[in-house]
């Protein structure tokens, strides 16, 4: 399969109705099929290639612990790309939470700029994620599934049923009115947030 192939949604019914048989070989494929497509996510959520083998693991395996929850197996990547995302977040959520500092060990002048760090950084992704609420619908979900979860203009095309060269200007497009609406400090074109 190339990097632009999507995998076929009926295949991926027929392997989950064999996985939930017990056939251990049928998720093995539904594994291999989405593999790349979930580590992509979890890369773009994590940006850290460990953390995205140790989201991807761990996404599996949930995967294969509720399947009977997928209610639409022909939909089973974006049921398992959903599962990706909420494993990377709670990874980085963790993580951030065990790098803080107590702030009582450290001087008076570093204490105040670490605690100020999170506010800022915290700041800067809420008016971010408001300024991506605010596009389009359709430049919403072209940045979101390229910038945020890494999929090429051929997956993105496929998935809106669009062109390759739509999807590029919906993306183009969709930064201008991020870089307008953050003043441009923040959101650099073919910059990932």
């Amino acid at each position: 399969m190339s990097d632009g192939d999507r995998p076929d949604p009926s295949e991926d019914a027929r392997l989950v109705a064999r996985a939930r048989e017990g056939d251990r070989n049928a998720f093995e494929r539904l594994v291999r099929r989405h593999l790349r497509a979930a580590h992509r996510v979890a890369l773009s959520r994590t940006g850290d290639p460990h953390d995205a083998d140790d989201v991807c693991q761990d996404a599996f395996v949930r995967a294969l612990e509720k399947l009977e929850d997928c209610r639409e197996p022909e939909s089973f990547r974006a049921w398992l790309l959903a599962i990706v995302r909420n494993r990377a977040t709670d990874l980085t959520r963790d993580s951030h939470r065990s790098r803080q500092e107590p702030l009582d060990e450290l001087d008076p002048a570093e204490a105040g700029r670490v605690a100020s760090e999170p506010a800022r950084e915290e700041g800067v992704g809420e008016a971010l994620a408001a300024a991506v609420d605010d596009l389009p619908e359709r430049q919403r979900r072209v940045v979101l599934m390229h910038d945020y979860e890494g999929w090429s203009h051929r997956e993105v095309a496929d998935e809106l049923d669009i062109a390759v060269g739509t999807s590029r200007y919906h993306l183009h497009e969709a930064r201008k009115r991020l870089r307008a609406s953050l003043d441009g400090t923040v959101y650099a074109e073919g910059r990932t947030p």
